[in-house]
């Protein structure tokens, strides 16, 4: 069988016993902090196992595309290197909310491997394994199913702590997770590899196949496990895995889906060898690196892109193994669409921005590459002995991304080696940082509060009446709040909108009789709305009635940036491309802020193109229209889905300027475009490659910038004696006659350090037949000090010369060697020996060397060690 086919019967089969086909999800998590890339097929149902989402199902199938490249499931190391490991995976999935549990799901299971009329699997190749405490599980398989006992095997805490084990599974640190029973494909006993717990389990001839997990539980950041409310199963095959075993291979890279990905990377690097590890590699990368462009990712040096990033440079690297110098990665895009396009059209579509995001990394690479090599040939310099430090080796990888193997290569051709241990050591420090930054913030649903939902009414009022139906403070629950008190209030319904999407949360007060309390924020979490209080007057209790009023001018003024914010998407769309997606936005009652994806910086036509189609559609004054439906619906009306949102199976669909922007939103907004008055772009910027931010302002607050640009030329007209006719001519001679003035100032101070330069000359001495020149020339500024050390070292013939003066209460130095003298005396050198005595530093090439310090006071010392410094370089 193909992967497709096995793809479409496993979500065909499941249909048949009531399950629901939902679609792959992104592989960035919806509003979710504790992840870094959906890594699993639950995922994108987390919140239903916590109790906090209801869906119209209970029971669901799905294809799950996933990512398993940083934090806690990270694979990276291994891919190319094992038959079976993977950045990017699809991972076959059958789930059950509160409906059936451990028996349906192990019946499931088995009936699709070996019935005849699915996959058909001999029952006599599977082994399977329970965790150690659940009898069960083990009495299901032995009892009912008739798996013989001694391929029943339990699996303990095998992993040094409790509920650590092989057999009981967790998203993540925190989070659903609960024990699993593992069915295990036996390949043969020609093929070397044990069972399941053996010592030789790491072979190849047992391979898990499908992996059904109890979902019973709730791990909070302290290790406790905390009930879920209905338990749960959570179902887990890989695509690649069975395919495999469906196609009588052993590795995961001979089935159908890598052979063309391979083929097509073999022509690209121009190697013949279909085995080698390198194309393996290059042929999983291609995969998650177009996968995570198409959902919104794009290489930077933080976070996703970082990781993004490193799976590029990874791929690029083993192309240069293979001999390919020319950028290459991108081309394979094609092969990718040709093969998974029918399952993923996105990547038919988003075809072209895949490959210009890549070819940009490549050549941006290529860019590190040289300025590795600079810096890895300026680091040889200022080595003793015959070993490159660790530390240097580390640099260049984590900074550069210089490869190891490559500072190995450059060490052996100049008779050096690296410090290897150094480096792993440097390199493990930086993993712990990692794991660091990997573990995102834990949200108070992920602290097994269980809290209760809430409704939001604020779309058509600002003000409800709601109960208090949960109270927080400092993280946990408690019955009462009081006067001077900081906390968190749930209400059952409330108009206050929670922070969302890249909008602010509304603030306000909420007031019960005599009691006042100042609602700060409002934030999101599962299906409750906390608002973030501080209680000013009296005390409130659990089941209290209050009464919620949120403020209007800043709700009024945050609408007017969030409806603006979506005319700029679209506006942007059509000026520079449809490539143009959203990465992120923060919208208040001050400012809009939009981070979008695009190449290169934005011209000021384009801006002001940009302005006058949102002003343009605001003139119109349409009516904005919003609307409920599916999201297949939605997708059908042409609706975009904002970066980094989750989206139900019913959602909001927003539309302004009669179809000038149609997108998923759930935010506030205006009720016609006329209200936000004027939009006014305040800045545009790149963040990050390939990452580009409009920040702009709306309504009053862009008439106040035009009262403050209107007076700043005002004052500036009045400061050069112009009118506003004439200013610009005014600054333009103004700043040619500033020009004009420093390049005579600095001849000056040229001619000025240089004046009596023979006599200055005569200062020099002789050294083992090297002038060495030492002077301090008083009133020089650091460009003098370069031109006089050239012009001296041209009339000293073979000389050593060194230049210090004051500037700013700081000591500028300048040194330089002539290159007949640095085989003996380098510039580099005598700058460091001479710097560190100032407190400062310096350095450079051996014939041209600039540093300085802040000690002027030893500035004379200094200077009169030098020629003794060089007498000893000299043996004198």
């Amino acid at each position: 069988m193909k992967s497709a086919e096995i793809r479409d019967a496993y979500l065909k089969f499941f249909e048949s016993k009531g399950h629901t086909i939902v679609p792959s999800s992104s592989l960035i998590p919806g509003n979710d902090p504790t992840l870094l890339f959906t890594n699993a097929g639950m995922v994108q149902f987390k919140d239903v196992f916590l109790g906090g989402d209801k869906r119209p199902y209970n029971r669901a199938t799905s294809s799950q595309r996933c990512v398993r490249a940083g934090g806690k499931h990270n694979d990276l190391e291994n891919v190319g290197y094992t038959a079976r490991h993977h950045t990017f995976f699809e991972m076959l999935g059958n789930f059950s909310f509160g409906d059936y549990f451990k028996r349906d799901a192990i019946v499931y299971a088995w009936e699709f491997l070996t019935s005849k009329d699915w996959l058909n699997i001999s029952a006599d190749k599977l082994t399977v394994t329970v965790y150690a405490s659940d009898d069960e599980a083990y009495d299901i398989w032995a009892k009912e199913i008739g798996v013989p006992t001694e391929r029943i095997i339990r699996i303990g805490d095998n992993k040094g702590a409790p509920y650590a084990s092989d057999n009981f599974w967790a998203m993540g640190d925190t989070g659903p997770c609960g024990p699993c029973t593992e069915i295990f494909y036996d390949h043969g006993a020609d093929i070397w590899g044990g069972p399941p717990g053996s010592p030789e389990e790491d072979g190849d001839r047992f391979i898990e196949i499908w992996n059904n997990v109890f979902m019973q539980f709730n791990r909070t950041p302290d290790g406790v496990l905390h009930p879920l409310p209905a338990p749960s199963v959570d179902t887990g095959m890989g695509l690649e895995r069975i395919s495999a075993v469906m196609q009588h291979v052993h590795s995961n890279y001979e089935i159908d889906l890598f052979q063309h990905l391979l083929k097509a990377a073999a022509e690209a690097t121009g190697n013949s060898d279909m085995e080698n590890k390198s194309l393996r590699v290059i042929a999983d990368h291609i995969r998650s690196c177009s996968f995570l462009v198409v959902d919104g990712v794009t290489p930077s040096n933080e976070g996703r892109g970082y990781v993004l990033r490193r799976i590029i440079r990874r791929a690029i690297r083993h192309g240069h193994q293979l001999g390919q110098k020319q950028p290459f990665f991108h081309k394979l895009v094609k092969a990718l669409a040709e093969v998974m396009g029918d399952a993923y059209p996105e990547l038919v579509k988003g075809q072209a921005q895949i490959e210009r995001v890549l070819l940009a990394e490549e050549e941006q690479f290529e860019k590190t590459l040289d300025k590795g090599i600079s810096v890895l040939e300026d680091a040889l310099t200022k080595i003793s002995g015959s070993e490159i430090p660790g530390q240097v080796v580390f640099t260049l990888y984590d900074t550069y991304g210089f490869p190891v193997d490559l500072t190995n290569d450059i060490a052996r051709e100049k008779g050096l080696t690296i410090d290897l241990p150094g480096y792993e050591a440097a390199m493990d420090e930086q993993r712990k940082r990692a794991r660091a930054a990997g573990s995102f913030k834990v949200d108070y649903t992920a602290a097994g509060l269980d809290l209760p939902v809430s409704e939001f009414m604020g779309y058509g009022s600002l003000a409800e009446k709601g109960k208090v139906i949960a109270l927080l403070k400092d993280g946990a629950k408690v019955e009462r709040l009081v006067e001077g008190d900081d906390g968190v209030i749930v209400l059952d319904q409330t108009p206050f909108y929670a922070e969302s999407g890249g909008q602010a949360g509304d603030t306000g007060y909420l007031t019960a009789g005599a009691t006042h309390i100042e609602v700060r924020d409002c934030h999101k979490q599962g299906a409750s709305n906390l608002h973030l209080v501080r209680v000013l007057e009296g005390a409130i209790n659990l089941g209290d009635e209050v009464l919620a009023v949120v403020d209007p001018s800043v709700r009024q003024a945050t609408a007017l940036n969030h409806s603006a914010t979506h005319l700029l998407h679209a506006a942007l769309r059509k000026v520079l491309g449809e490539h143009v997606t959203q990465k992120g936005s923060l919208v208040d009652s001050e400012r809009l802020r939009f981070d979008f994806s695009h190449f290169e910086a934005i011209s000021a036509d384009q801006l002001k193109a940009i302005e006058n189609l949102v002003n343009d559609q605001v003139r119109h004054n349409t009516a904005v229209a919003t609307e409920l439906c599916n999201i297949d619906e939605a997708k059908a009306k042409g609706a975009m889905a904002l970066f980094g949102e989750k989206y139900g199976d019913s959602v909001r669909v927003l539309t302004m300027g009669d179809g000038f922007s149609v997108e998923l939103c759930g935010g506030t907004h205006v009720k016609r475009t006329g209200d936000i008055g004027l939009f006014r772009i305040t800045s545009e910027s790149g963040v990050a490659a390939g990452i580009r931010r409009i920040e702009g302002v709306t309504g009053a607050r862009a008439l106040v910038l035009f009262d403050k640009v209107e007076e700043l030329i005002d004052n500036s007209a009045r400061v050069l004696k112009a009118n506003r006719d004439n200013l610009t001519e005014k600054l333009e001679n103004l700043v040619a006659q500033n020009r004009k003035l420093e390049k005579e100032l600095a001849a000056l101070k040229t001619k000025l350090a240089t004046a009596g330069s023979v006599d200055l000359l005569g200062q020099a001495q002789e050294v083992a037949g090297i002038k060495v020149l030492v002077l301090n020339l008083e009133g020089a500024d650091s460009k003098s000090l370069r031109d006089s050390v050239d012009q001296f070292k041209n009339k000293l013939g073979t000389a050593v010369v060194l230049l210090a003066a004051v500037e700013d209460g700081k000591v500028a130095l300048v040194a330089g060697v002539t290159q007949d003298a640095t085989n003996k005396v380098k510039a580099g050198d005598l700058m460091r020996f001479v710097a560190e005595q100032l407190g400062g530093k310096g350095g450079g090439r051996p014939d041209m060397a600039q540093g300085g310090g802040t000690d002027v006071a030893a500035l004379d010392t200094a200077l009169q060690s030098v020629v003794p410094w060089i007498k000893s370089q000299l043996g004198a």
